[in-house]
């Protein structure tokens, strides 16, 4: 989703709709995985579905990758700009993780057909605080790290704002575009002309200022939404003499979420 309100001549490659766009063009994308990954040899990807959306049932949230693509040994891969630090990425690759294996498996078929897959995460800050510029995930056994549970589950988390030297020259070009910097790179100077032709095009800009509208309605639809629902809190409370607790559900949002939870309001 976008996550923040810029203009459109502003974007840069950090935007994760732009980025969605530029990462349309198959060269781009296979370039920036083989950066991301330089042990793997990817001959050809392909798009599935541009900007897959996922959602399995009414009740569950619903995913919009950015850029899910797979390559000629069908391994999938999900890569994700994320700007802002929302405190729940680990947890929500987790979800991603679920989500995509659903897509990929069905019903009747053996869990051997699950497709190896990659979920990368950009980011302009760093995660784990470390200063690492890359932070990869795979289920290893706790009591011998030697041995790999074997799922072909792979989560990445890449940081724009590392400080160690630990990987390619090339990729920490990448991470430095993001980062809002122009290094001289022939890979960045044709993402840089990717970002300006994607800017031309009035399509993709209607587009993308009717999800602004549609990401502002829901934000208001739900401020109203949470205002109904306190106002019904602070009610029932006082009518049950409960006022002390009226007080305290103003002041503490989790106190708050806990009495929803008991009044059956969420």
């Amino acid at each position: 989703m976008v996550a923040t309100q810029t203009k459109w001549e502003e974007l840069s490659i950090s935007n994760d709709f732009l980025f969605g766009k530029v990462m349309q063009n198959p060269e781009l994308c296979k370039e920036l995985l083989q950066r991301i990954l330089p042990d793997l040899k990817i001959d050809r990807i392909e798009y599935p579905e541009l900007q897959k959306s996922i959602n399995v049932d009414m009740d569950a949230h619903s995913v919009r990758l950015d850029v899910y693509v797979k390559d000629d040994r069908e391994t999938v891969y999900d890569i994700e700009m994320q700007v802002s630090d929302t405190k729940e990425l680990p947890k929500r690759s987790r979800y991603y993780q679920g989500m995509i294996d659903l897509q990929l498996v069905d019903a009747g078929q053996h869990y051997k057909k699950l497709n190896k897959s990659y979920i990368i995460f950009i980011c302009p800050f760093d995660l784990y605080g470390k200063g690492r510029h890359i932070y990869t995930f795979e289920n290893i056994c706790k009591e011998d790290n030697s041995i790999s549970m074997g799922d072909e589950a792979l989560k990445i988390f890449l940081n724009a704002d590392g400080t160690m030297d630990d990987v390619s020259r090339e990729l920490k070009a990448f991470l430095d575009y993001v980062a809002g910097q122009k290094p001289e790179d022939s890979y960045v100077e044709k993402l840089e002309e990717a970002v300006q032709e994607a800017k031309k095009n009035r399509e993709w800009r209607h587009e993308y200022m009717t999800l602004l509208m549609r990401d502002q309605e829901n934000v208001e639809k739900g401020e109203e939404r949470g205002e109904e629902r306190l106002a019904t809190l602070i009610l029932i409370l006082n009518d049950g003499n409960r006022s002390s607790d009226a007080i305290r559900a103003l002041q503490d949002k989790e106190y708050r979420q806990k009495l929803y939870v008991e009044y059956h309001l969420i």
